[in-house]
């Protein structure tokens, strides 16, 4: 808690709460009974963590190869890189809310040391003296924090200004996840036990019938009967009673994994890691993408100044979406952009999951010398552009004739 909120501010200063526009007192409390306790819930956040987790920490603009170096290996004490994301993909997945606080490298707060995501049981933005703070309530205390300091990451955000909304939605799909699954249990303990209506032929005290039933249960539905069942003529009749539990059928638990599909984002290629390039490209960009797009907005406004970010100073969250590909649009991709210049051999590299070279040849771009702008070749062999088709060449001139007919690549 000191390191995560080391300004002394009393808690009891910070009294009055902030009354937004639509006049929600925000308070952010998380749904009971938590999407995050089903197991297929369970499996589409991990999913989307476990992704979001590959993502690349940035920090751009001069003088931030420090705090570019924490992100990349240790964003606060108690976490490397991947389960920072992990965890804040986590929360922002399960409770559609992310907060964010800034660690500091001295009580101070002049310098932001990294950053950690934070779970507290209640969130409220109160007001001092007419600044806004972000207050955490925790189980061991209370922090509380400048709301300009601090990061919110939100999604299905309507009625509150600063806080997403519940899986309140959710409820019903739970519950039929929840019976689908009782009804399975029960269906498998109703199919392992035997029952029977067994129907006396003469009138007992109800001691006696007691133990009657006691005594045929004992002697003829044990392991050790054989399977075969004997009674006499003090029972008139014995029927077994044919039970046929309920259960949910494929056609229904097919439409309950639709609708948790449906509320994450999630497919079956995706959850069962069986997807191919164009799959993974649709997740990236429906899920993925849009959550790496916030957390640059949030890590960069929580972390600079207005002034800083104008020179340039952002942080972004990126990934090699290249990797994912197949082997063979591996190969086609990485050289049709190596030869075009837009490709060094190092980001190839990258691609195929090999380590950089890192030598001044490697970091060079390149580009065939068979291409060259048409004006440039009319130019080149005195040929005047005016009154030219854009495809058109001079006397004795190809289309795609090189500048220069050297073979080839040059680099740039």
């Amino acid at each position: 808690m000191e390191k995560l909120f080391p300004r002394k501010t009393a808690e009891a200063q910070v009294y009055s709460y902030f009354r937004t526009l639509g006049g929600y007192t925000p308070v952010y409390t998380s749904f009971d009974g938590g999407v995050y306790e089903m197991a297929l819930t369970r499996a589409c956040i991990h999913t989307f963590a476990n992704h979001v987790s590959k993502l690349r920490p940035v920090v751009m603009g001069p003088g931030n190869s420090r705090l570019d170096r924490v992100l990349s290996y240790r964003p606060n004490p108690w976490m490397d890189t991947k389960k920072y994301l992990y965890r804040l993909a986590t929360i922002y997945k399960t409770e559609n809310t992310a907060f964010i606080a800034p660690v500091y490298d001295d009580d101070l707060m002049l310098r932001i040391n990294g950053f950690f995501p934070v779970l507290p049981s209640q969130a409220a933005v109160v007001e001092l003296e007419g600044q806004e703070y972000l207050r955490y309530q925790f189980p061991v205390g209370t922090g509380v924090v400048e709301l300009d300091r601090s990061g919110i990451m939100t999604q299905m955000q309507y009625r509150d200004d600063f806080f997403g909304e519940s899986n309140r939605p959710m409820r019903p799909t739970m519950e039929l996840i929840h019976a689908q699954n009782q009804s399975i249990i029960n269906g498998v303990k109703a199919s392992g036990s035997v029952r029977f209506l067994a129907k006396l032929s003469q009138i007992l005290k109800p001691e006696a019938m007691t133990q009657e039933r006691d005594r045929l249960v004992r002697d003829n539905l044990s392991d050790t009967n054989g399977g075969v069942m004997i009674f006499d003529a003090k029972y008139e009749d014995v029927k077994a009673i044919d039970s046929k539990p309920y259960v949910v059928d494929d056609k229904q638990a097919a439409a309950i994994r639709e609708s948790v599909f449906d509320y994450f984002g999630m497919s079956s290629e995706i959850l069962h890691n069986k997807y191919t390039s164009d799959q993974w490209s649709a997740y990236y960009e429906g899920q993925i993408e849009p959550f790496a797009i916030e957390a640059s907005l949030v890590h960069t406004n929580m972390t600079f100044s207005q002034d800083e970010i104008a020179r340039g100073k952002q942080i972004i969250f990126s990934v090699n979406r290249l990797q994912h590909m197949t082997m063979a649009d591996k190969l086609s991709t990485v050289t049709q952009l190596f030869d075009r210049g837009m490709m060094n051999m190092d980001e190839g590299r990258e691609v195929f999951q090999l380590p950089e070279l890192g030598t001044e040849d490697s970091k060079r771009y390149y580009i065939r010398r068979d291409y060259a702008e048409v004006n440039a070749l009319n130019q080149q062999n005195g040929v005047k552009g005016d009154g030219k088709h854009a495809g058109e060449t001079g006397p004795g001139v190809q289309g795609n004739a090189p500048a220069d007919p050297g073979a080839g690549e040059q680099a740039v």
